[in-house]
């Protein structure tokens, strides 16, 4: 399972608004990937019911709760260093709860009630339903925890709110845990087995995005190309299905065509895609489909078939440039971005170097490149020594990212003089005069606002660019207005 993590947006406090009914405070902070966002969504849907509105002032709230992330051990420090911030406020209101939900709270279990005391709840990926009689017990006094993973729960009959939303671009969850146990990863055992939502519920979600002014959406999922639905239950059991049931299965390229035809002016975007499970009908159904985003997010961690094996990623080197040129065959636009590892256990330099051949080979539009961070509980972590220094991880990791800056120049480069199709998301972060949107590539358009808004189509002329950025200018609006 891959992770796209924005640093601009983690901790960020979610609100929407307030029911006139509702008497309670509710502050909810997430971290980590879109997932999680997206999870913080269902519970602020969940807690709405309850009669909690969210705020985003701390010291208002009467519950709080942090939605956290397990990926790397920075995302947890980061976590406990908020947890000591609302336990001081809470001295101050001592009627105040606190709660952990999410992967750091699968992950850790009662350790956080019993050994840190730092928390009144904690509650797991696939227990947000069970909030109402959880939030009872802490209001009686006792704390409160369910961890227990799910083998059937999807969220599908719970329409999340739309929490900070741009009012324009939204993301719909599809599947949830994760059945490749890469052995760095700690997502399979904080997110259980894989298990995919009813296709005619994500269907629906996404008709009443875009009858509230949504234009995009994007298909979220720990892996999004193993997405099956037989009916409901794990992926893993498909096997065991009846005949009728295995004669009409949606898979992942059938789901992408159902939503593309729903909605055939509303973009599609899709997230994780693991390279083991990218099949061509996928892409060929991209190519059919022009709301469908040209971009695919397809982490390798790297580039040594040795390295590869150890993480029990279930692809080669070789099987990896397959899919590559495949994909260039058939989308010669698109866009196509990366995870990579750096000093991954027993890492050598002639590993390190086959990353660095297998980017250039790619020459990816932009990437996610960390470190590597055991993670507890991990196989990597029980079987492999971490026995890469500190500095050697680091100055790879600089390689990697000196070289996708590289290529991400390269990339930009192409789009000069080009007319492209811009949704727009909102201002510039650098200037209030321009707007800010993405073309299909999912590369970022910055252009003189004029008289433009938020929610347009705009066809923009591209003059200059940096390397993960495009300037241009708006020559009208597109056909999809």
């Amino acid at each position: 399972m891959e992770k796209v993590i924005d640093e601009s947006v983690q901790g960020s406090a979610l609100t929407l608004e307030g029911n006139s009914g509702n008497t309670r405070k509710l502050y909810i902070e997430s971290y980590g990937c879109q997932m999680n966002f997206s999870d913080s969504e269902i519970v602020a849907s969940i807690l709405s019911e309850q009669g909690f509105d969210t705020t985003h002032v701390l010291e208002d709230a009467d519950l709080v709760l942090v939605n956290t992330c397990s990926i790397r051990e920075k995302a947890e420090t980061t976590v406990r260093k908020r947890l000591e911030k609302f336990n001081a406020v809470k001295k101050t209101k001592p009627h105040m709860k606190v709660g952990v939900l999410g992967c750091m709270a699968e992950r850790l279990k009662d350790k956080l009630l019993e050994e840190e005391k730092i928390v009144d709840m904690v509650v797991g990926p696939d227990a947000y339903k069970d909030l109402p009689n959880l939030i009872q017990e802490i209001d009686e006094g006792r704390n409160a925890v369910n961890v227990i993973l799910s083998k059937d729960e999807t969220y599908g009959d719970v329409a999340p709110v739309r929490l900070n939303s741009n009012g324009v671009t939204a993301f719909v969850s599809i599947t949830r845990g994760c059945d490749n146990m890469c052995t760095f990863c700690v997502v399979p055992f904080t997110r259980g087995r894989e298990r995919s939502r009813d296709p005619l519920s994500i269907v629906a979600e996404v008709n009443d995005l875009w009858e509230k002014g949504f234009k995009e959406v994007t298909l979220l999922g720990q892996n999004v190309d193993s997405y099956l639905w037989y009916g409901g239950g794990l992926k893993k059991e498909f096997e065991k299905a009846s005949e009728i049931q295995k004669a009409t299965a949606v898979n992942f390229a059938q789901l992408l065509e159902m939503v593309a035809f729903a909605q055939p002016r509303m973009r599609i975007r899709f997230s994780t895609s693991n390279p083991q499970d990218m099949t061509l009908d996928v892409i060929e159904t991209m190519a059919k489909h022009p709301n469908i985003c040209n971009y695919i997010h397809l982490p390798v961690q790297s580039g040594s078939n040795r390295i590869l094996k150890a993480m029990n990623r279930l692809h080669t080197r070789e099987e990896y440039f397959e899919l590559i040129d495949n994909i260039r065959r058939i989308l010669p636009d698109c866009a196509i971005s990366q995870d990579m590892i750096a000093g991954f256990p027993s890492e050598t330099e002639e590993d390190h170097k086959d990353t660095l051949s297998l980017m250039e080979y790619v020459k990816y539009d932009f990437g996610f490149m960390f470190a590597y961070s055991e993670r507890p509980g991990t196989l990597a972590a029980r079987k492999l020594k971490d026995d890469i220094p500190v500095e050697t991880k680091k100055r790879r990791l600089r390689e990697i990212i000196d070289l996708q800056q590289k290529h991400g120049l390269y990339r930009t480069r192409q789009h000069l003089g080009k007319i492209e199709e811009v949704l727009i998301e909102g201002p510039s972060k650098k200037s209030d005069a321009h707007w800010m949107g993405r073309n299909s590539q999912n590369t970022v358009v910055v252009f003189p606002k004029e008289s433009y808004q938020v929610g347009d189509f705009v066809n923009v002329r591209i003059n200059e660019c940096t390397s993960a950025t495009l300037i241009g200018e708006a020559i009208g609006y597109t056909g999809n207005n």
